[in-house]
């Protein structure tokens, strides 16, 4: 007997939420203040260039792939999908919280909903990853949608901290900012690799290669951070090929 999905349409209700609000962010914009405004007038060392926001739009088409994929009458109803629906529902309500806090220069909150949100996707991503012998659409449609989600997560979350730190006037212990901004691109970098490597995922650290080099470029005019993020973003990009290339052995 086929199990039913009760939370499907629930998900994508949330999901479709989460692409008006964003939509009413870009066209009002929420708040009167665009993206580009806050993100110049909370410019820190960590800010990456404007072109590294448009992964949003391969995440929410991912993220349409699994709301679809749940429909589907040999697909709904695995356990794959039923562990997350919940997860995802959350991940859907913090996104939109953030994305209104963060319109409302509610900064401090906004980190607070990020942090939320990353810490929701920590779990649907482990459950992705208990998966034993995907299929195809699971592989594609499930795992692949939220390895570049809490990639991306955990770039912004890194990048939110440091806009909060300079919106307060942190001191930073008596560093200077461009040395912390070093600090935190070899930390993310070191959480791309610590996340990945149990599995085998190569698609994670390449979105810190995608977030580093845009990093680079914008802080180009800072020669240390600039080369930080160009390095760890080679390095990345060389790891993830490697992940790809170097198949998982399989327990005997």
């Amino acid at each position: 007997m086929t199990r039913s999905n009760p939370l499907k349409w629930w998900n994508l209700l949330f999901y479709l939420g989460v692409i008006l609000v964003n939509t009413l962010s870009v066209a009002l914009p929420l708040g009167g203040n665009s993206t580009r405004e806050i993100s110049d007038k909370y410019h820190t060392y960590l800010t990456p260039a404007g072109y590294a926001f448009s992964i949003w739009s391969l995440i929410y088409l991912l993220l349409a792939g699994f709301v679809i994929y749940q429909f589907r009458s040999d697909s709904g109803s695995r356990d794959s999908v039923q562990s997350i629906g919940i997860w995802f529902i959350l991940t859907c309500i913090f996104n939109m919280s953030w994305l209104i806090l963060w319109h409302y220069l509610y900064i401090e909150l906004s980190l607070a909903a990020m942090v939320l949100l990353l810490i929701s996707l920590i779990v649907v991503y482990r459950k992705t990853r208990r998966i034993d012998r995907p299929t195809t659409g699971e592989r594609w449609l499930i795992r692949l949608p939220f390895s570049i989600y809490l990639g991306w997560i955990s770039v912004a979350t890194i990048v939110n901290v440091s806009v909060v730190l300079y919106k307060n006037d942190w001191g930073g212990f008596g560093l200077d900012g461009t040395v912390w901004a070093v600090i935190m691109l070899i930390v993310g970098a070191l959480l791309a690799v610590l996340v990945s490597y149990p599995y085998r995922d190569s698609f994670f650290p390449l979105v810190f290669v995608w977030a580093f080099i845009a990093i680079a470029l914008e802080q180009r005019d800072t020669e240390n951070v600039f080369l930080t993020g160009s390095i760890t973003a080679g390095l990345l990009l060389l790891y993830s090929l490697w992940l790809a290339l170097t198949p998982r052995r399989r327990r005997a």
